[in-house]
């Protein structure tokens, strides 16, 4: 049951950056503190590395972690990449941004360090059980 709600979770998770990153920039709130759309973009690809490592972990637990978080790191950063090439043609409201990119990538690498901080103290073994 727990590995159901990881995968909804990493998917759900997956469906909200792709709506918040196309949709219009007038239609979201305006924020005006410095750099927070990077703040946002490391966010989102931290939560979405953590979630699809966790997700990935139960339905491939015979593969090695290692293995894994290179799968997840490179998964977040196709996805982020996507993500701004959709914005950049496919709509006429929204740019690409390569910063977004390395914010995304940031997040994604942030994720990781926590998920191998966290192996070391055998944590994941004992929620995985």
């Amino acid at each position: 049951m727990l590995k159901k709600i990881c995968l909804g979770a990493a998917f759900i998770w997956t469906g909200i950056i792709l709506c918040l990153c196309l949709v219009r920039m007038s239609e979201l709130p305006a924020i005006t503190i410095p750099y927070v759309d990077k703040i946002v973009h490391a966010f989102f690809y931290f939560l979405f590395s953590l979630l699809w490592f966790y997700a990935l972990r139960f339905y491939f637990n015979k593969q090695r972690r290692a293995k894994l978080l290179m799968i997840v790191f490179f998964l977040a950063l196709f996805f982020g990449i996507a993500i701004e090439l959709f914005q950049n043609y496919l709509t006429t409201y929204r740019n690409g941004d390569v910063l977004d990119v390395i914010a995304n990538t940031s997040g994604s690498l942030l994720a990781i360090f926590v998920i191998i901080l966290l192996d070391k103290k055998d944590f994941l073994s004992k929620i995985s059980k």
